[in-house]
């Protein structure tokens, strides 16, 4: 494993950081990287039904687009990540549950990102009022299973968390 020299922060911003770190090779020379240090995230998967989930269609400003995605929250130490997968539920749904279940974790975007992103599976649904925060354009959808199906053959969900999180659950769905 390469050497690395101690990190120097050269970007911080209200929810990350970038750090300059130098890697000394095998060969001796110098590899320098930017890593983003992240918190962690979570991403829900709120089931309706047997047949049906809940989905939300929210404005990226990032990329321009309108995106499906299921809902999702950076994380805010110490929050533990389940009571934060609660709370995101809810304000960007409105859905409260009464179980809610760790599935998996996973890496982002390991090649420049340390951010983890904790899976979870919500259900016995109860509706409310959604509480966004200020400047989330987000609607709720709720979809079937087939509809969710021809989403994904289609392409048009595009985002990484919740593509592993459905593609997931849709394979090992008895594990959650």
């Amino acid at each position: 494993m390469p050497m690395t020299s101690p990190s120097r922060i050269v970007y911080r911003a209200s929810r990350f950081h970038v750090e300059k770190v130098e890697q000394r090779l095998e060969d001796g020379s110098t590899l320098v990287k930017q890593i983003v240090r992240h918190p962690g995230a979570v991403v829900v998967l709120p089931v309706v039904s047997d047949e049906s989930i809940c989905m939300i269609e929210t404005f990226r400003p990032a990329i321009q687009k309108w995106l499906w995605e299921l809902p999702a929250g950076t994380m805010e130490p110490p929050e533990p990540a389940d009571s934060l997968a609660r709370r995101e539920l809810e304000e960007e749904t409105g859905y409260r549950c009464q179980k809610i279940t760790h599935v998996h974790s996973f890496a982002m975007s390991p090649g420049i990102l340390d951010e983890r992103m904790h899976f979870f599976v919500a259900t016995e649904l109860t509706e409310g009022p959604a509480r966004r925060e200020p400047g989330e354009w987000i609607s709720n959808r709720v979809v079937t299973w087939s509809q969710v199906d021809q989403m994904l053959r289609d392409g048009k969900i595009i985002d990484a968390k919740t593509l592993v999180a459905l593609l997931w659950y849709l394979r090992y769905r008895t594990h959650a």
